[in-house]
């Protein structure tokens, strides 16, 4: 399976107007943002845990980072609540579930093959400033790839034009980007040498943007 699998090209998905889809295990359900690949596969989803479901045990071939957007994710690592960022890079593995239900935005096969760095933090702690009325939290960096999270005050501009390309998830609020209005649950993806430049809405916004890393496209071997 292919989506959004051009990475040439600009990308905006307003997410809650995907379809949910069933997964191999009953009650957890996703929305396909981008995948190369079947039921293994480099792919970006927004996954959603019924209550007291989980997922089967595996191992990380490739790893995995992902956000929580509500509810608690749990493991048998801890229990993660909403506004955890989390890395579990290849050769990890764990059994997910949510005794509550939680939905999370998760990304596979986009790892350095040598990352081993696991970890998981709130994004919204330990903000400090970059410019008139942003601030910022930097979540994770190597050689492939910047990870952070952004809260910008009404009205606050945020411009980028890094080496290697660029995805956002709209967390909260709104967002301009040329004539496109971001709502919270959007996801922009640019490619490299496209300019980013966001004005936040009446209500400020915050977001996860991760920036490199789609220099780096290759899809597992299934």
């Amino acid at each position: 399976m292919e989506l959004n699998s051009d990475f040439s090209q600009r990308v905006l998905v307003r997410t809650e107007k995907e379809p949910w889809h069933p997964s191999p295990s009953p009650g957890v359900e996703r929305r396909m943002l981008d995948r190369i690949g079947d039921e293994v596969a480099r792919a970006t989803s927004i996954v959603r845990f019924a209550p007291g479901q989980s997922f089967s045990p595996h191992t990380h071939g490739g790893g995995e980072e992902f956000i929580v957007l509500d509810g608690v994710f749990q493991d048998e690592h801890g229990d993660y609540p909403a506004g955890t960022y989390v890395r579990n890079p290849p050769t990890t593995s764990h059994t997910p579930g949510s005794d509550e239900g939680c939905t999370i935005f998760v990304k596979l096969w986009q790892f350095d093959p040598e990352d081993r760095t696991q970890f998981s933090k709130p994004m919204a702690e330990g903000l400090v400033a970059q410019g008139d009325g942003v601030k910022v939290n930097e979540l994770f960096r190597d050689g492939r790839e910047i990870v952070r999270y952004y809260a910008l005050d009404a009205g606050a501009t945020l411009k980028s034009t890094p080496v290697g390309g660029l995805e956002l998830l709209l967390l909260s609020g709104s967002v301009q980007d040329g004539d496109d209005w971001l709502r919270a649950g959007d996801w922009l993806r640019l490619p490299e040498g496209e300019a980013l430049a966001l004005s936040a809405g009446p209500d400020g916004a915050t977001l996860w943007m991760k920036t490199g890393h789609l220099r780096f496209v290759a899809a597992p071997d299934s």
